[in-house]
This record gives C-alpha cells, sequence and structure tokens, in this order.
C-alpha cells in the first residue's frame, strides 16, 4: 500500500469513494504537480493519462484554425480531466491547459479503463460527472452565445471561485477574453463595471471577489444552471 492511501484524499470525486475502494484504487495513482501552463492534452493528442486534480485550476478550450479560441469547460478539485478515455475515444479535440498551478492524482489510462469497466460504485461516479460536464459544456456554449460580456465575466469568476475554493486569484484580462471569446478591450469595459459597483478589485493581474452575493446577482442564469446540476448529481453520489 502506497503512501496516498494514508492521506486524506482532497479532490472531491475521489473522496466520494467508499474507504475500501478507495484505499484500493488509489494505489494507481500518482501525485503530480501541475506547473501553471503546462498543457496536458493537444487537440487530437493520444491520452496517455487521466487527472484528478487536488487545487488548481485546468482549462478546456477550443481553438479554431483561425487560432481564435474560446472556453469550453473549467476543472478544479471537483471533477477530473480525461474523459474520453472511459468513453472510448482516447484523444480530445480541446486544448487542456493548466490556468492556474496545483497538483493532481493521475492514473495511467489503461488502468483507468480497467478500473472502470468493472462496473460498480466509481463507474456510477464518473457517468455522473460526465453528465455534469455536459452540463458545463453546453450551458456555456449557450451563455457565450447569447448573454452580455459582464454576465459572462461573473459567471467565470463564480466558477473558477468554485474550482480554487478562495476569493482571490491571479487571471489576466488577457486569459479572460480567451476563456469567454472576447476582445480584450471588451473584458476590460467589464471588469471596469464590477469593479466600480464594488463587487470585485482588480489589480495587477489578481482579482479579489469582494461580494459574492452581488457578483451571483449579476452573472447570468448559466451559472445557477450549472451549479445545481453538479450539485444534484454530487448528493446522488454520496
Amino acid at each position: 500500500m502506497n503512501n496516498l492511501s494514508k492521506q486524506t484524499p482532497q479532490n472531491i470525486l475521489l473522496a466520494t469513494l467508499p474507504t475500501e475502494e478507495y484505499q484500493f484504487i488509489i494505489q494507481q495513482f500518482q501525485l503530480v504537480d501541475l506547473p501553471l501552463h503546462q498543457v496536458i492534452y493537444q487537440p487530437g493528442e493520444f491520452m496517455k493519462y487521466a487527472y484528478f486534480p487536488n487545487q488548481g485550476m485546468i482549462s478546456l478550450v477550443a481553438i479554431t484554425k483561425e487560432n481564435a479560441s474560446v472556453e469550453i469547460g473549467l476543472i478544479g478539485k471537483e471533477g477530473m480531466i480525461g474523459l474520453p478515455i472511459i468513453l472510448g475515444g482516447n484523444s480530445s479535440i480541446s486544448l487542456a491547459m493548466v490556468q492556474i498551478a496545483g497538483s493532481a492524482m493521475r492514473i495511467e489510462a489503461k488502468l483507468l479503463k480497467a478500473e472502470f469497466n468493472k462496473g460498480g460504485y466509481f463507474q456510477f461516479l464518473l457517468l455522473c460527472y460526465i453528465q455534469a460536464r455536459l452540463t458545463q459544456v453546453s450551458q456555456t456554449s449557450a451563455c457565450n452565445r447569447l448573454h452580455h460580456t459582464e454576465e459572462r465575466l461573473a459567471r467565470l469568476l463564480l466558477m473558477v471561485r468554485d474550482c480554487l475554493q478562495v476569493d482571490e486569484f491571479s487571471m489576466t484580462h488577457e486569459y479572460i477574453a480567451q476563456m469567454l471569446g472576447s476582445r480584450r478591450s471588451g473584458i476590460t469595459e467589464a471588469a471596469g463595471i464590477l469593479q466600480k459597483a464594488g463587487i470585485i478589485r482588480y489589480r495587477r493581474g489578481i482579482i479579489t471577489i469582494l461580494s459574492l452575493e452581488k457578483l451571483e446577482d449579476t452573472a447570468c442564469e448559466c451559472y445557477k444552471i450549472i451549479k445545481l446540476e453538479s450539485n444534484r448529481l454530487l448528493n446522488a453520489i454520496k
């Protein structure tokens, strides 16, 4: 039994496993660092590993041939990276990159497949997570098409906060513009609106949420839809 089995799991998915099942499966994992801007997967790249983050945040970004990009998902300690492995595709059309440094539990693709194919609680856990991710991706796509920039910015900041469980984090306007598929000038204007309203403070690439309640009121309904569905599925697997 490795030393990881003696540690309290930080990843929420792994933490929901029954103790005996966790003690067994964690022996197949390796603790790895997630340095800032590390590319986890390139579009079309064969996936050798799946990652269950402990801290930090990984973004999933769709990139066009014109090099335009837009966010399609954010993953922190509540989730995992590598769903195509268990879905049979073994690769993704999106880019997965570390946007806030942290660490993760890593497992080889063949080992993840073997555990998933056994059925039981681990399979049920990941199937529920797949549904939550589908909700996030579909609602985010609608959000980026239909809602105003300040609403989308508020939604993104709330999702980042959920990933990190902190009210202050490093994010540049350039990165936010990439994630929302917007111009940097539009992000600067939207951030200025939130700052003047006393909702956030932005200084030297550091965003501080000053009023969570006001930020939630500013965000479009997409955030609550994603949040409620994720909570419902998490309660289902407890």
